[in-house]
Order: C-alpha cells, then structure tokens, then sequence
C-alpha cells in the first residue's frame, strides 16, 4: 500500500505473509520490542514500512534462524544500536579500531561484573 508520503506501506496482512509468519505473531513482538512501532491509521491500522520490514526480518532470522529466545533477540537488537557491536550484529566485519574498542568494553563489563559481585552488591558491602 501507498500512502500519501510516497513510501511503501505494508498491512500487517501483507507483512505477516511476505515474512511467513502470522499476524498474531507480528502483534506479539511489537510488545516484546520496543524498537518496532509500526504507524498507526487514524481507524488503528497498522502499517509497516521498508524500514519495519528489514527490522522484523532480522528479528525473525534471529528467533527462528539462529535460535534466540525473546530476551536474547532483544539483546542482539540493543547491541546493533550499539556502536561499538553495530558492524558485527549486522554482518559487517569491524575495523581494527572498533574490534579494540569492543575488546575494551567487553573486558570494562567483565571488571564490573567482578565489582560487583554476586547479586550484583557492590564491593564494599559484605
């Protein structure tokens, strides 16, 4: 479907077909991520566009392909809009630069898991 804007519109019909999934499904994961809120018609209508498209494709790859639970889709789709994590979540391959970077964030959130400590206390409490 065309809207007036000029940019292709999907009925959640249309979409639920183009990804093989159901329409049930795809109302089911716009409440379970927070990055997918297709526009809405003045009637409640939804409608996807190019954009929802690619994001519900990936979510799909990501639940059905590879495995991933609700919560571990999340995670994947969070990390995408991360910088440092964007290139690799997305099939891209990382400069040196950002795989140093990524090496150093990753060992900083191993240190605060460390500080932390279990139950997530902080070091200073026993």
């Amino acid at each position: 479907m065309n809207a007036s804007d000029g940019v292709k519109h999907h009925r959640i019909g249309e979409a639920a077909r183009e990804l093989g999934v159901k329409p049930s499904v795809l109302r089911f994961w716009e409440g379970e991520f927070p990055q997918l809120r297709p526009v809405r018609t003045d009637s409640g209508q939804r409608l996807y566009t190019s954009e929802h498209m690619e994001l519900l494709r990936r979510i799909r790859a990501l639940l059905y392909d590879e495995g991933l639970t609700i919560e571990g889709a999340r995670k994947r789709l969070d990390e995408a809009s991360d910088p440092l994590t964007a290139d690799t979540v997305l099939g891209r391959r990382a400069t040196p630069e950002q795989e140093l970077l990524r090496e150093v964030a990753d060992e900083l959130r191993s240190l605060l898991r460390i500080i932390s400590g279990p139950g997530g206390s902080s070091p200073d409490q026993p």
